[in-house]
């Protein structure tokens, strides 16, 4: 360490640098480190070591690269190490029961491997590329104790991440990532056999169940298949992408096992592609650019409908040929309602007791369209709102399958849905069954996606939202912009009672634990006093929610305008959401005070 580092006398820095160079045995990540020392790189060096990656709900995510702070071979093995003790300590029979690995990114996948199979623990690794949702349905279906995917989802192309289930087939959730997270800080220096990645796969505990859960999979979703006999005739023609993603086989797969007409695929998109070259970015979430060559096929092949799955094909994006010629692409709220409206719809054919429908339950997040629990009041069965995220979601339908309940269908409006109880997570494949389905049957009744969706509007109330965020790197400003709105015009824990012409009439807070609406005041669904959660309730049926981002430097809102039905005046209700989020971004954003950056065009 003499070349450059013992100068600044960082000990901590020199301490994780020193132990990182002893423990990497990855030639490409040494070297990079053993240059920056060299050189003296201290900001590089800082930026590598200065802190390790936060194991969170969500698991990792992070850009590839040398360090502690990084995606790397050294850091999986941690990561690993530390998960697969934990999992030692808190379930009994983890060697008789196992784990099963996903990934698109080969190399990680292995070394997470190693780690289990020089436990003695039984793995099931994926041969090949599968999309997320295959783990948290092989945890299920095999009765495993963990599940692992390695993937970046739709994240930039030099990103990585590594998310984990536990064994009820959901995302983790507290307490297991503070109890994994303090695992992975006991045992960071590696086992002498998890580099051993040539032995581990030789080894008799190493199962490949592509083939197994390839046609369990697809067994599976066809009990949400009610309409083979119009699916064989349909002449509907729909393009499908996977954004040089994993999707495009299980999509085809999908379809296949719907007797549905194989989509179209965008040649260019549909090999895995991890340089993802025709995009800027991999998200489908963001609309059209991401669509352009979907769209140039549709015209040629005279389609009416794109399909877009982000790279793990855990979303489904969907856009329709409007009658003037234009593309529609669907928010992730009104997919909410048309995958809602119909799954509810071919439950009901199935079932004629009129008693059943007490025992249905859909969710949706608090962040997310309203719009099911309109359904949902109208059509007699349960309707729950949960924290941002499929791990919460995923946990509560897990709950409530093993109370004998039946859980419907869960999305949230980051373009996520969960079809089906086999995977509870959100599952871009089924969903794209599902839709394709749906796209089919109205086609018979001369209905296109958009007229279907005014209709439920027309039934259920007009749910009209707009989300959206402002950029901002300042830790303290965000705190500052929370805690005026808690200690609103200089009172001490007290939150405004309107905004602009807008009157409030409820508040609840999820960084402190607030409910206005509840008898005690206290908030019933979980608290976290680490991120800022504020949601106000508009006496107009607006409903405005400010968060700050897990992953980015956002403050992001979530607004909504619920009119019951009848009040079918759109461009007033429109107007009305728009002057209410006006209302919101000047006095409770102040971006001008604040110099907060607004979402880039």
């Amino acid at each position: 360490m003499e070349n450059g580092m013992s100068s600044t006398g960082d000990a901590q820095l020199d301490q994780s640098i020193r132990q990182w160079l002893q423990y990497d045995k990855n030639p490409k990540t040494k070297s990079m480190v053993q240059d920056m020392v060299k050189e003296g790189n201290k900001e590089a060096l800082k930026k590598c070591f200065s802190s390790r990656m936060e194991f969170g709900t969500a698991g990792l995510r992070a850009a590839m690269g040398p360090g502690i702070s990084c995606m790397n071979d050294l850091t999986i093995i941690q990561t690993t190490q530390g998960f697969c003790c934990y999992l030692e300590q808190s379930i009994g029979n983890l060697k008789e029961r196992g784990v099963v690995i996903g990934y698109d990114a080969r190399r990680f996948a292995s070394l997470a491997a190693a780690v289990f199979i020089s436990r003695g623990v039984p793995v099931h690794l994926f041969s090949d590329i599968t999309p997320t949702p295959f783990v948290p349905f092989t945890v299920s279906h095999l009765g495993l104790c963990a599940g692992i995917m390695v993937t970046a989802s739709h994240n930039p192309k030099q990103d990585n991440g590594y998310k984990v289930y536990w064994e009820n087939g959901a995302q983790i959730v507290t307490p297991h990532d503070k109890g994994i997270s303090k695992a992975i800080v006991e045992n960071l220096e590696p086992w002498p056999e998890s580099w051993n990645t040539e032995e581990a796969l030789k080894s008799t505990l190493l199962k490949d169940p592509y083939q197994d859960i390839n046609t369990e999979y697809f067994k599976a979703i066809q009990k949400h298949c009610h309409h083979r006999e119009i699916n064989k005739k349909s002449e509907v023609k729909i393009v499908h992408t996977s954004v040089h993603g994993v999707g495009h086989t299980f999509v085809q797969s999908a379809f296949k096992a719907f007797d549905l007409r194989a989509p179209y695929a965008v040649e260019e998109q549909k090999d895995p592609d991890p340089e993802f070259p025709t995009v800027k970015y991999p998200n489908p979430e963001e609309g059209e650019g991401v669509l352009t060559l979907s769209f140039a096929l549709a015209e040629k092949e005279g389609a009416s409908v794109v399909l877009a799955n982000d790279p793990d094909a855990d979303r489904l994006a969907i856009a329709e040929k409007q009658e003037s010629g234009q593309w529609r692409v669907f928010s992730g709220n009104e997919l909410g309602a048309l995958l809602g409206w119909w799954i509810f719809r071919c439950w009901r054919e199935q079932n004629s007791d009129a008693a059943a429908v007490k025992n249905l339950y859909m969710l949706s997040s608090t962040v997310s369209s309203k719009i099911l629990r309109a359904i949902a009041l109208k059509e007699g069965f349960h309707f729950e709102e949960t924290l941002t995220g499929f791990k919460w979601m995923g946990n509560r339908a897990r709950d409530l399958l093993d109370q004998d309940k039946t859980v419907l269908f869960a999305f949230e409006e980051a373009i996520g849905y969960m079809c089906s109880p086999s995977v509870l997570d959100k599952d871009g494949v089924s969903a794209a069954a599902i839709a394709g389905e749906m796209i089919s049957f109205l086609a018979t009744k001369k209905i296109s996606l958009s007229q279907q969706l005014t209709t439920i509007y027309e039934e259920y109330g007009y749910h009209i939202s707009k989300n959206s965020y402002f950029i901002c790197h300042d830790q303290a400003v965000i705190r500052s912009l929370f805690e005026r709105l808690r200690n609103y015009g200089g009172t001490k824990d007290s939150y405004p009672t309107e905004c602009g012409r807008f009157a409030i009439d409820a508040v609840r807070d999820l960084t402190t634990g607030y409910d206005s609406n509840q008898p005690d005041k206290k908030a019933v669904l979980p608290t976290s006093s680490s991120s800022q959660m504020i949601t106000f309730t508009f006496s107009n049926g607006g409903v405005a929610t400010m968060r700050t981002s897990g992953t980015e430097p956002k403050i992001k809102y979530y607004t909504e305008l619920c009119a019951p039905p009848g009040n079918s005046d759109v461009p007033h209700l429109k107007k009305e959401l728009d002057d209410l989020v006006d209302a919101i971004i000047e006095n409770f954003f102040e971006p001008d005070k604040n110099k907060l950056q607004p979402k880039p065009q």
